[in-house]
């Protein structure tokens, strides 16, 4: 999922079978579409909506692991959990959460093999840089849950 038809265009140059612009109209369809077979693995930073539909079209015995809810960041409170959650039941499928800490013995490992394959090209990386030092942090910050950036977003120092 992407936020805009640029964002999608290039997740599918990267080799996706498919991507949904969740901005675009109905997220339930949409996922549908895109996914006719089901959902069988389901990573989310998200929460919110596109949990629920995640849920919705999860296949039996699917893994959803839950990295983040980014759809919370400015609210006041915290939106409603998951309305689909007995889908989990239903499909006997599991649910878990992940936090990239509990792993970081295996970070020298992963710096390795990461910067290998990013050399040898197996994996692309986009960046969005912005030149000017870190007194624009509280302008270039919000672009993360505007959608603004478009690749890694960092501030050139």
């Amino acid at each position: 999922m992407a936020g805009n038809p640029d964002k999608c265009r290039y997740l599918k140059e990267l080799g996706f079978d498919a991507t949904v612009d969740y901005k675009s109209g109905d997220l339930s369809r949409l996922v549908a579409e895109a996914c006719p077979d089901g959902i069988d693995v389901f990573f989310d930073n998200i929460g919110g909506e596109i949990l629920d539909v995640g849920l919705a079209n999860i296949n039996q015995g699917a893994r959803i692991v839950l990295c983040g809810r980014i759809s919370d960041i400015n609210a006041a409170a915290p939106g409603p959990g998951p309305q689909n959650y007995f889908a989990l039941t239903i499909k006997r499928a599991r649910m878990e959460g992940f936090i990239y800490m509990d792993y970081r013995d295996k970070f020298p490992e992963m710096i390795s093999k990461m910067s290998q394959w990013i050399a040898d090209g197996r994996i692309t990386c986009k960046s969005d840089i912005v030149e000017g030092g870190v007194s624009l942090f509280p302008e270039v910050f919000p672009r993360l849950f505007s959608g603004e950036n478009f690749g890694k977003l960092m501030i050139k120092v």
